[in-house]
C-alpha cells in the first residue's frame, strides 16, 4: 500500500492503519504523518485507538523466543553438510557424464567426417587370401610358369 501524505486532517481509517503498521510510539511513525497523527491522537477516538495500539505492543514485548537446543543446532548443522556433500557429489557425476557427452560427440564426428571425405573407391592394395602367399597364387588354377622353365 502506497503511503498516503498528511495534507490534512488525518482520519480513524488512516489513524487505524498507521497504529497498526507502526504501533502506539508516535515517534516510529513516518514523519510524513506524525503532525497530523498528534492532532487526530488527542481526540476520543484517536486515543481509543493508541490504547488498543498499546495492548498490543505490551503484549508483543512479552513474547520471547527461546533459544534452540544443542540437539536441534546439530541437527541443522548436520542437515546442512549433507547437503552440500551431496550437492558437490551430484556436480562431479554431472562433470563425468558431461565429458563422457563430449567424447562419444568427438567419436560419432570423427566417424560421420570419415565417411564423408573417404570416398568409396577400390583399394589399391592386394588383399591376400587363403590361397595366396607372397610368391604368388598357390591354387588349383594358379599359371605354372615357373614348372614350364
Amino acid at each position: 500500500m502506497a503511503e498516503k501524505t498528511a495534507e490534512g486532517p488525518m482520519d480513524a481509517e488512516r489513524f487505524a492503519a498507521l497504529a497498526d503498521a507502526y504501533g502506539s510510539a508516535l515517534h516510529r511513525w513516518p514523519p510524513a504523518e506524525q503532525a497530523a497523527a498528534l492532532l487526530f491522537a488527542g481526540t476520543e477516538e484517536g486515543s481509543a485507538i493508541l490504547r488498543r495500539a498499546v495492548r498490543l505492543d505490551a503484549l508483543l514485548d512479552r513474547h520471547s523466543v527461546e533459544a534452540p537446543s544443542s540437539a536441534l543446532y546439530g541437527t541443522i548443522v548436520a542437515r546442512g553438510t549433507a547437503d552440500v556433500r551431496q550437492g558437490r557429489r551430484q556436480r562431479f557425476w554431472w562433470l563425468g557424464f558431461g565429458l563422457a557427452g563430449i567424447g562419444l560427440a568427438g567419436a560419432v564426428a570423427g566417424l560421420a567426417l570419415m565417411t564423408v571425405v573417404t570416398p568409396d573407391a577400390p583399394s589399391d592394395h592386394y588383399v591376400m587370401d587363403a590361397n595366396a602367399t607372397s610368391f604368388g597364387d598357390a591354387g588349383p588354377d594358379a599359371d605354372q610358369t615357373e614348372e614350364d622353365l
